[in-house]
């Protein structure tokens, strides 16, 4: 078996991009999720003592108490996929990233070539039409487009479920890619330690006395854009949209104050509850955070984590290594190719407590 690492942290720099490479044989990308959505493996991996178990993700309930509290993201995947062509003939493939107003939405264009402004593109199906019109530039390549339609039902008619480019079959129901509890649309990419919940599992951890809080950050460009930097530090996130309610504000406030745990699920509510932990304390929360977490990181809110095992080099990797520690963090996922874990978004799950 192929290392994963073969430095302690010691030796390792961990602001450089290779750091946190990592072997991974192909096979071991989940191409489809798991049925039922509870059934997939888990990792459990105890920060203190450096033990690592291994479960089934409905055995998460035994690792939670009353007094926790669970964070999850209510971010909603749209079908934000549209393929089309010029008036031309030329295919174009649009990807919705946010939108600025009704009608009008900033995209990424593949293929990557300079899309001009004023050239339009025509998306077809079942007999009906929609043009989008290039009417600007935006950072980072992407393009403003203005749609022929000013509802968001009738542009995602259009479209399909924008799947990570290393799951090989587009042919899945954006249903199966969404968590139970999503409802706030926004999302090009699911909150994916999300995925393995289901609506018994969570009454039953409710049942514990478990509470649970709900936030909102919409995943954006980011989750496609790598990082390339050799120094990590010089990484830029892309910046991403996100909601804490009064209530939820209130709970992860009196958590803390009770002395219990804030239990992350993802890392898009690391990043949002770690974002407005540097914020003046507020009734609420809202705005765009471009927060890029790695090591070494002082966590303000974050106890612990739920998450699933993440491309290499990637700034999710990076993340979880900040929170539970690079050595322990490449020892997990040492284990995990070794015991042919699942990995990626359709994959399996770790907790880190």
């Amino acid at each position: 078996m192929k290392k994963l690492y073969s430095n302690s942290c010691q030796d390792v720099d961990l602001h450089k991009l290779n750091s946190y490479d990592y072997y991974l044989p192909q096979e071991l990308i989940a191409q489809s999720p798991m049925e039922p959505r509870d059934r997939s493996r888990l990792m459990v991996i105890n920060k203190t003592t450096g033990e690592i178990s291994h479960k089934i993700f409905s055995d998460i309930k035994e690792y939670l108490k009353e007094g926790d509290l669970l964070v999850f993201n209510v971010s909603k995947v749209i079908p934000a996929r549209l393929l089309g062509r010029k008036l031309t003939g030329a295919h174009v493939e649009l990807l919705l990233l946010e939108k600025l107003e009704p009608g009008v939405w900033k995209c990424l264009v593949k293929p990557g070539k300079a899309l001009k402004e004023g050239v339009e593109v025509l998306f077809e199906k079942d007999f009906k039409k929609l043009i989008a019109k290039c009417i600007g530039r935006a950072e980072e390549g992407t393009r403003i487009f203005s749609f022929s339609s000013v509802e968001d039902s009738e542009i995602f008619f259009f479209g399909t479920v924008p799947l990570p480019h290393y799951i090989k079959s587009q042919d899945v129901n954006i249903d199966r890619y969404q968590t139970v509890y999503a409802r706030e649309e926004g999302s090009v990419a699911a909150p994916t330690a999300g995925l393995h919940f289901t609506t018994q599992l969570l009454d039953e951890i409710a049942q514990k006395g478990v509470q649970s809080a709900e936030i909102t950050l919409h995943v954006g460009i980011g989750t496609f854009r790598p990082v390339k930097d050799e120094d990590i530090t010089q990484h830029k996130m892309h910046e991403e949209y996100y909601i804490v309610s009064e209530k939820s504000a209130k709970a992860i406030e009196d958590c803390r104050k009770n002395g219990g745990r804030i239990v992350a699920v993802g890392t898009t509510s690391v990043r949002t509850l770690e974002t407005i932990a540097k914020l003046p304390k507020a009734p609420s929360y809202s705005g765009r955070t471009n927060l890029f977490i790695y090591p070494p990181y002082e966590f303000k809110y974050v106890d612990a984590l739920i998450t699933n095992f993440h491309l290499p080099k990637s700034s999710l990797l990076m993340l979880v290594s900040a929170f539970a520690g690079y050595d322990l963090v490449m020892r997990a996922y040492n284990t995990a190719v070794e015991e042919k874990y699942r990995f990626f978004s359709f994959g399996d799950a770790c907790f880190f407590f």
